[in-house]
């Protein structure tokens, strides 16, 4: 089997206990949507949508929104999402690395925290734009590699068996200047900015617990190390407690995150 397949359907099976968090991350979607300044009849892509938070803020602005992932228990939700808030969006299965649509058909190509995810960069970011009309927005949000996310990701990693050559890993989307390499020529003006979502939590061993029944790659990390390596998975949960606990203070959990946004050349 083609390595990235099978590094897919992991993935794909990891974060099909996401739906938890939506609750979570319904806030940055709000802030995504309006620094990509999307307004109403406007032709909209949320990529790697998970259950839509993003794609239904946008069409209760009036976009006309497409909204795309290849997890099925996600867009399932999805689907309640936008039933429930009387929204009309097409929702589809499908790849970032391999977006089923012609080329420049949308003014707003948009993905919060999930293109991150596709193990090949170039080819997201060729797919993204590749879609994207001339002179429309790209306009994402990702975690920094120095701050909370990005560090439990790379924490994750070390535990986890190596990826095929040719992955690069989330957190490296967190950075600016990784982010104008990759994004290139293809853009002009671009821009970035600085939020924080403050969920509340109780304990740093609660962030762990939430993190282990819904976060993907965390999700498939303790099952193989349940099975396979307890007193290892019970020194990961120790580092993973101690990070944590750097950022929980009054019971609540600091997620600082970067959005960025960029014109199709």
């Amino acid at each position: 089997m083609d390595p990235f397949v099978a590094f897919k359907n992991v993935q794909k099976q990891g974060w099909a206990h996401f739906a938890p968090l939506e609750a979570v991350t319904t806030p940055a979607a709000a802030k995504l949507v309006k620094f990509a300044r999307v307004t109403a009849g406007q032709l909209v892509l949320d990529v790697c949508c998970g259950t839509g938070v993003v794609a239904v803020t946008a069409a209760r602005k009036g976009a006309h929104v497409t909204g795309l992932d290849f997890t099925p228990e996600l867009l399932a939700r999805a689907h309640e999402n936008s039933r429930i808030a009387k929204v009309t969006i097409d929702w589809q299965d499908g790849d970032v690395e391999d977006l089923p649509f012609p080329d420049n058909t949308f003014d707003v190509v948009l993905s919060q925290f999930g293109h991150i995810f596709a193990p090949r960069p170039d080819v997201a970011s060729r797919e993204m734009l590749r879609v994207l009309r001339p002179g429309g927005t790209i306009a994402f949000s990702t975690w920094p590699p120095e701050l909370y996310l990005g560090r439990m990701f790379a924490l994750v990693a070390r535990y986890l068996p190596p990826p095929p050559p040719g992955v690069s890993p989330p957190w490296q989307w967190g950075d600016a200047n990784t982010i104008r390499d990759r994004l290139g020529a293809a853009v002009g003006e671009i821009a970035f900015d600085r939020d924080t979502l403050r969920p509340p939590a109780l304990s740093p061993q609660h962030v762990r617990e939430l993190g282990e029944r819904t976060a993907g790659p965390l999700v498939k990390m303790i099952e193989l190390l349940s099975a396979t390596d307890p007193a290892r998975l019970e020194l990961f949960r120790r580092e993973y407690e101690a990070i944590a606990s750097e950022y929980l203070e009054d019971n609540v959990l600091r997620h600082d995150y970067l959005l960025t946004r960029a014109t199709k050349a």
